[in-house]
């Protein structure tokens, strides 16, 4: 054997390593792009959904608006992320849970559009109580918990004799939780007295069955 097939016989192993080393890079290469591609279309998909999702909110808050522009205009009402809210000194006198000819009359008023609303969209109609801080002393009232919970019960009832279908609509308390504004001052006190009344969606049971 002569040097220049010595030589051809130690070249040859040498291209085979360096072909098996850009085969693997090339494949690791690969990987790396598919999983690259896989996260942006992750990535992308995510950022639709959320700008559906986002689309589909602003379409149900105008909604809500525009069933509500009356009592939004007159300034009896407010609107905040889907929450109507209602201040507790039109509803109620202080630490009574009995209905004022003023609030009636409102509720009155908002039966007809919200019927309509959650009737167009088949959802439920949450209301809920809120009390300021401040402990409740005699009274038919063992602590804001029960005041909050007897006064949601109360525009429930109401909503309920002015139209409103009770399947449409249930009660929540809260009591003294989640305050509008702290309960630093009687300004303040009197915003957390309020009532507010939210459109939320039914649970997959509760949807009223098609039929064909």
């Amino acid at each position: 054997m002569d040097d220049s097939d010595a030589g051809m016989e130690h070249t040859a192993p040498v291209w085979a390593v360096f072909g098996d080393l850009m085969s693997g890079l090339l494949g690791a290469f690969v990987l790396i792009l598919v999983g690259v591609v896989a996260v942006q279309m992750e990535l992308t998909s995510h950022l639709q959904d959320e700008v559906k999702k986002r689309h589909v909110e602003e379409q149900r808050r105008m909604s809500l608006e525009n069933a509500l522009a009356i009592p939004l205009a007159s300034g009896r009402i407010t609107l905040n992320n889907g929450r109507i809210g209602i201040s507790g000194q039109v509803l109620f006198a202080l630490n009574s849970n009995q209905l004022q000819p003023e609030g009636r009359q409102l509720l009155n008023s908002l039966v007809p559009p919200l019927r309509a609303y959650l009737t167009a969209r088949d959802e439920l109609l949450m209301v809920s109580g809120f009390t300021d801080n401040k402990s409740i002393r005699g009274g038919p009232f063992a602590d804001n918990w029960e005041l909050s919970a007897q006064r949601a019960l109360t525009v429930t009832r109401t909503l309920i004799d002015e139209g409103m279908p009770s399947s449409m609509v249930f009660a929540a308390a809260f009591g003294a939780e989640q305050p509008v504004s702290p309960n630093t001052d009687d300004a303040a006190r009197a915003q957390n007295r309020r009532v507010e009344m939210a459109p939320v969606p039914k649970t997959s049971n509760e949807k009223t069955p098609s039929h064909e």
